[in-house]
């Protein structure tokens, strides 16, 4: 399968299948003007264990640079070191630099790609259903000590090239994880796309082939929305849908404890809340998402270990807040996204309100 991502800077495309690395690499770099190097960077997790698949499989001679794994890898030292690693293997505007790995490792790898001697080209090889997600769009970035994702650029990449063979070796809390921005694809687009999401037995036991044309529909979703706003100045922002809520969680929880795609469906049920008020979002849709949620092994109760107040510093840093007012992706209908501003009043109330229906539903 080949989806074609058009943005104003640059066109590109998604290659999703089984066993496809050895020749879409091919293809890509026989398309490409000469390279000089190649550069992997991975992570010490993903390196162990399906590093064997990818030296045999990947056509062409390549040093490797290895990170540590998880969010550690988007720290100011890790970034240091990537160009320390290019600097030191003579590495010039001719090399390219390979992702493999999840999202933090696409993330990290397009900043450095989007930085070194003022850009290089970079390719995506995502390894986790999570980075369906961010390894489209262009969206890279690093971390700081005061939020997720302060420090970065939009640089887009050469190709996605999507192996689904990675995704044998995922655990359950992974899958659980990288299926949580599906669901949310499907959310922002299509009402019957989400309800068969939410008839499935088990969302993390999919067949294969069923798994890849979820993928495939949610990476459909993205880059149309990335083909009309790549820079995220009005449509793009509704892949953001439960992320505010979500990543003040994520944060509080310290990058690590929460996985990204658990933190956001926390998210998502908040915003149901608030789509209630602003929204035609109905208490059986709301509901009938956290029952969802929580039959499939969603942390939804990891928000009793934070208060509100807690909460509310990493809300007042979010990426999407102007002149102090917070803006939420809300949905007046499954499928219909819309951004409106909230006081953080309101967002307290309605974390109130979460706690207590959490404590209803699920006790």
């Amino acid at each position: 399968m080949r989806i074609p991502v058009n943005t104003a800077s640059h066109h590109y495309e998604v290659v999703i299948g089984n066993h496809v690395l050895k020749d879409a690499v091919e293809t890509l770099c026989n398309n490409l003007p000469k390279v000089d190097k190649m550069v992997v960077f991975t992570d010490k997790n993903v390196w162990e264990a399906k590093g064997d698949y990818f030296q045999a499989n990947f056509p062409y001679a390549f040093d490797v640079f290895v990170m540590p794994p998880g969010e550690e890898c988007k720290s100011f030292e890790n970034f240091k070191q990537a160009h320390s690693f290019l600097i030191e293997h003579q590495c010039t505007r001719k090399s390219i630099l390979f992702a493999f790995g999840g999202g933090a490792v696409g993330d990290v790898t397009g900043f450095v790609a989007a930085t070194y001697m003022r850009g290089i080209p970079f390719v995506q090889l995502p390894t986790t259903i999570l980075a369906h997600d961010s390894a489209v769009g262009g969206k890279t970035a690093i971390n700081h000590p005061e939020g997720k994702n302060l420090i970065g650029a939009f640089y887009q990449p050469e190709a996605v090239i999507y192996d689904i063979e990675f995704l044998n070796s995922l655990s359950e809390k992974e899958i659980r994880s990288g299926m949580a921005e599906v669901v949310k694809h499907a959310m922002i687009s299509d009402n019957a796309w989400y309800e068969q999401l939410l008839s499935l037995p088990s969302i993390t036991n999919i067949p294969s082939e069923q798994l890849a044309n979820h993928l495939k529909s949610g990476i459909e979703v993205k880059a149309k929305i990335v083909a009309e706003d790549e820079t995220e100045q009005s449509v793009r922002k509704y892949l953001n849908f439960g992320h505010t809520y979500g990543h003040a969680i994520e944060a509080a929880a310290g990058y690590g404890g929460l996985a990204h795609g658990e933190a956001v469906v926390i998210g998502m049920v908040y915003a149901l809340l608030l789509s209630e008020r602003y929204g035609k979002i109905t208490r059986e849709t709301t509901t009938a998402f956290l029952r969802f949620a929580s039959s499939n092994g969603y942390p939804l109760d990891a928000v009793f270990n934070y208060p509100f107040e807690t909460l509310a510093q990493y809300l007042v840093k979010d990426k999407k807040a102007d002149y102090g007012e917070l803006k939420f992706v809300l949905l007046q209908t499954i499928g219909e996204p819309f951004i409106q501003p909230i006081e953080l009043s309101e967002c307290r109330e309605a974390d109130k309100e979460y706690r207590a229906l959490l404590t209803e539903v699920l006790s």
